[in-house]
């Protein structure tokens, strides 16, 4: 499967796997400690009244420990700002409520993930927001929907569950065009894969429970921006609205990005290796990966990504009761919803992740399957697809 050649570079010139693991500290000058420390402390002395030191006052609005973590991911987004939250739906609610006002309208993939949609569609919209849901790989599609109220075009690439991908560089320059704002969901893809901000985004987000954090061990969310309005308004909110991680969350989090290149790579050989399994196997009608070359996104996918990623989602010829029963008998492919950690996992998005688009224009097929694969030995991981298959 070709790739795109990225060398993962910033403006700093160091590369990306260097970044991830010096970048937002440096060895501690008393101890000599190489890993940022855990502070555990909700509040911090003062020399006086408003005489902070280090610029620390309470544990809401700043902590050491995630201070590091937050300049961290904003060197692997290759960013300016960068912001940790308590969960991937905390950044997206940060997110939407610094850029939307009553009245204001936001295009919306026609596969989201479950949560930004329950989010959008449950409570937003309470509030006087509409939306519009598109297919992201549709340029003209979202063009047409954008209206003199639209404030933000709002995209994951590859999408969740359906893979699908969007031209990072064709709908910011879409967006931009009718004075809104392109925020793109990176969880999929990582930063080590795909940078969108150097494509013309305007924010990137993350679920770092997800390949950043990469070991199924902690929860939380990132937003990175190079516009310092914008990050000044996350930041209130993340302050205001109090919706943070704890020191120990903050470091395993940057524990785990040190580790994200290598990671990335071996999940991305093992999906290969699932998906060469899948498309001969003739219990599926369909595999949905962008590296395939008749994915409909794939061009886009090879000249924006480095790799096509550790997602696979599949259909089952059989409909929903064979996609059960694929859940139901693979070994080491764990029944658990999230993704994006060393261990392989597999779920019915229709049932599960998914279950708050039932009904609705963004419902997802009942005979699909989803697979994050993890990095454990290739031939296991595809003698137990055979075996559940079978």
């Amino acid at each position: 499967m070709s790739t795109a050649d990225h060398t993962g570079s910033d403006q700093s010139g160091r590369g990306f796997a260097t970044r991830a693991i010096h970048a937002g500290f440096e060895p501690d000058p008393q101890t000599g400690a190489v890993n940022v420390p855990i502070y555990a402390s909700s509040t911090f002395a003062q020399d006086g009244v408003g005489n902070m030191r280090s610029g620390y006052e309470y544990a809401r609005t700043g902590n050491p420990t995630r201070t590091a973590l937050e300049a961290n991911l904003a060197a692997l987004e290759g960013g300016a700002h960068g912001r940790a939250f308590s969960s991937g739906m905390a950044a997206t609610d940060t997110a939407l409520r610094s850029m939307l006002r009553p009245g204001d309208h936001l295009v919306i993939p026609d596969d989201a993930y479950g949560g930004t949609f329950r989010l959008i569609d449950k409570v937003l919209t309470q509030w006087g927001v509409t939306y519009t849901p598109v297919g992201v790989g549709d340029v003209e599609g979202i063009r047409a929907a954008l209206t003199p109220a639209t404030k933000i075009v709002w995209i994951e690439t590859p999408t969740n569950p359906l893979l699908n991908i969007g031209d990072v560089e064709a709908l910011s320059g879409v967006a931009h065009e009718h004075g809104a704002r392109l925020v793109v969901d990176n969880t999929f893809a990582s930063p080590y894969l795909q940078q969108p901000l150097a494509q013309g985004a305007d924010v990137v987000l993350h679920s770092t429970t997800k390949y950043l954090g990469g070991h199924s061990d902690v929860v939380g969310g990132a937003l990175v921006t190079d516009d310092p309005d914008l990050d000044a308004a996350f930041a209130f909110l993340q302050n205001g609205a109090g919706g943070v991680p704890g020191p120990f969350d903050a470091f395993l989090t940057l524990r785990g990005a040190k580790t994200l290149a290598v990671r990335m790579e071996q999940h991305c050989t093992n999906a290969e290796a699932v998906v060469d399994l899948l498309t001969a196997h003739p219990a599926v009608s369909q595999v949905l990966y962008p590296g395939l070359p008749e994915h409909p996104g794939h061009a886009v996918a090879a000249r924006q990504m480095r790799r096509f990623g550790g997602m696979v989602s599949v259909r089952l010829r059989g409909g929903r009761e064979a996609a059960l029963e694929l859940c139901a008998r693979t070994e080491i492919f764990t029944l658990a919803e999230s993704l994006g950690g060393i261990e392989s996992l597999i779920e019915h998005p229709g049932a599960m992740t998914h279950a708050s688009t039932a009904g609705s224009l963004l419902e997802v097929p009942d005979d699909l399957v989803r697979l994050s694969v993890g990095i454990e030995d290739e031939a296991d991981l595809v003698a137990d697809l055979e075996q559940a298959l079978g």
